[in-house]
């Protein structure tokens, strides 16, 4: 399988961004060096695309086996090396779910498979850096 994306160099630090499909995104330096730039972080898709591809294994997953979803919050927490290239080191992943009738193993059963089966970024990313997460069930 092979899929092919591209970056085009707009103005200073910024990029514009194409996945294979054309959506667009805007990429960049952070607001230190540029105050009036809008775009997202390179090290910060990464986490990004971290979280989505599980969210989307999870929502998957459960939907599957019948649950009713009705809210899932993902965030990301790293740690990365204080100097270049600032590695990731460490990468935490925080689930937080809402629906009717959801239990723990099951979530926790969700969650497992798209690390170890579903995410390829997941599976990219867990050769090389400390990854962990864990999930709250929220009542409705």
């Amino acid at each position: 399988m092979s899929e092919t994306v591209e970056i085009n160099w707009v103005r200073d630090e910024m990029f514009a961004g194409r996945d294979r499909y054309g959506n667009s995104i805007v990429i960049g330096s952070t607001p230190r060096s540029d105050p009036q730039f809008k775009g997202v972080k390179p090290s910060d898709l990464l986490l990004l695309s971290l979280i989505s591809c599980s969210a989307y294994d999870v929502v998957k997953i459960l939907e599957k086996q019948r649950h009713k979803l009705h809210s899932l919050r993902v965030t990301a927490m790293s740690v990365q090396q204080d100097r270049p290239p600032h590695a990731f080191e460490k990468i935490h992943v925080h689930y937080r779910l809402a629906g009717h009738n959801l239990h723990a193993d099951q979530v926790r059963r969700a969650i497992e498979l798209s690390e170890t089966k579903y995410c390829s970024v997941y599976n990219t990313l867990k050769h090389g850096v400390e990854l962990s997460s864990d999930f709250e069930i929220e009542s409705e």
